[in-house]
């Protein structure tokens, strides 16, 4: 098995695009797309508690057609809000988002 090192979230408030590339790095089957599966692993690199209960709770907030994956930028911008409210990540809204 190998083991992948994987770029750390950033310190403090984040652009939205240093969220989207550091979450892009999780994209294991690399479809473009952020699974339940692939969203739990992003959170557990950040040591948080509870991780596959979030990353649940972050799919099913940000997946807009209920398809289990997070594609798209309403989904993602979706994704966004869920992470600033109940993972305290702060981002900076810009353009679109």
């Amino acid at each position: 098995m190998a083991f992948m090192r994987y770029r750390a979230l950033p310190q403090g408030e984040l652009m939205v695009e240093e969220f989207r590339a550091w979450l892009a790095q999780f994209d294991a089957d690399r479809d473009g797309r952020i699974s339940r599966e692939e969203l739990q692993h992003a959170l557990r690199s950040l040591n948080v508690w509870f991780a596959w209960w979030k990353a649940r709770g972050g799919v099913r907030a940000a997946d807009a057609n209920r398809d289990g994956h997070v594609a798209g930028d309403d989904e993602v911008a979706r994704l966004f809000a869920f992470a600033q409210s109940h993972l305290h990540v702060k981002i900076t809204q810009l353009g679109y988002y």
